[in-house]
């Protein structure tokens, strides 16, 4: 069972928050790239060296940018699998999955499923409302992009994958024994990491209920599957091909994307959408196709885990 794998008697809770710093402080080792080439490329330019996030992302083209921002993640996942090997003496799939290998086929489905949905629903976007949006594209920065983007995005949705909902979900289920609890702080808090995002000064912490509930509904996807592979698949379809597809003016960062979005950014029915009626389909597709059942003890149930020979029933 996926969330039992990191229970141990000595796997204490105090243990995940050394090692969520340590992943934070490998993160913030792998942003000292671009910090350095914006200090350098500012200072030859002649000009003051940028104090707010706006003004950084402008230094460099959006292709350059987008790739010093994700070095960080490949620092991140570095520390996630030094803390869970070294630190926590447990193998690294303990916190991918609960089959002896990812099952890359798993990944696929869903990746292919969500990108179906993205490109479907953005042409009909597109063709509905044509003056929302204008042509974005050039040939030669896009295929930049896609060179970054393919290689670079799956890491860094993979890394928040491995983070959230196999790390942390692993690190309060040592704390409560349970797993509504796990589910809910994990959803909970990567939802609130976007608060800082800019759609959400323009549209209002509305916006958080979307995030929150991608995390919910990432969370119980993994639960119930036993891994990260439909996780996997779903984020690294989100973030690629959204950012290949359609860009705006207003998000925290720009791409050469295919499109770009020229409409007021508001808060309506498009941001509960996925929430209450797409999200719940997907795992409705799911649940048929890998024969999920006894959802209320996968969700919500006890953590019954051996130890020492000895049977440890932990409370609600």
């Amino acid at each position: 069972m996926f969330i039992e794998q990191g229970i141990h008697r000595e796997n204490k809770f105090w243990k995940y928050i050394v090692g969520s710093i340590f992943i934070i402080v490998a993160s913030t080792i792998g942003q000292l790239p671009l910090l350095f080439a914006v200090i350098f490329k500012s200072l030859a330019d002649g000009k003051m060296v940028p104090d707010n996030q706006d003004d950084v992302m402008k230094v460099f083209d959006s292709n350059t940018t987008l790739f010093l921002i994700m070095i960080s993640f490949v620092f991140a996942i570095f520390g996630v699998y030094l803390a869970n090997k070294y630190w926590h003496k447990q193998d690294f799939m303990t916190i991918v999955s609960s089959r002896r290998t990812i099952d890359w086929s798993r990944v696929f489905v869903s990746f292919s499923i969500w990108t179906a949905f993205t490109v479907i629903s953005t042409v009909l976007m597109y063709y509905g409302n044509p003056e929302d949006f204008s042509v974005n594209f050039k040939l030669i920065p896009f295929l930049i992009l896609a060179v970054i983007a393919i290689i670079l995005i799956p890491i860094q949705t993979t890394c928040e994958e491995l983070v959230f909902r196999g790390y942390l979900m692993h690190g309060f289920a040592n704390l409560f024994r349970n797993k509504w609890f796990p589910l809910v702080m994990t959803s909970l808090i990567f939802g609130v990491m976007h608060i800082f995002n800019p759609e959400v000064s323009k549209m209002g912490y509305i916006v958080l209920v979307y995030y929150i509930g991608t995390g919910f509904f990432l969370g119980v996807m993994t639960l119930m599957d036993e891994g990260l592979e439909l996780a996997m698949g779903f984020h690294a379809s989100n973030n690629l091909i959204g950012a290949l597809l359609v860009t705006t003016d207003w998000t925290v960062f720009q791409t050469n994307s295919i499109l770009k979005d020229l409409s007021e950014p508001s808060a309506g029915f498009d941001i509960i959408l996925p929430v209450v009626i797409v999200y719940p389909m997907l795992l409705i597709i799911f649940s048929k196709k890998y024969h999920w059942s006894d959802w209320k003890e996968k969700l919500t149930g006890k953590i019954n885990i051996q130890v020492n020979n000895e049977i440890e029933e932990s409370y609600e």
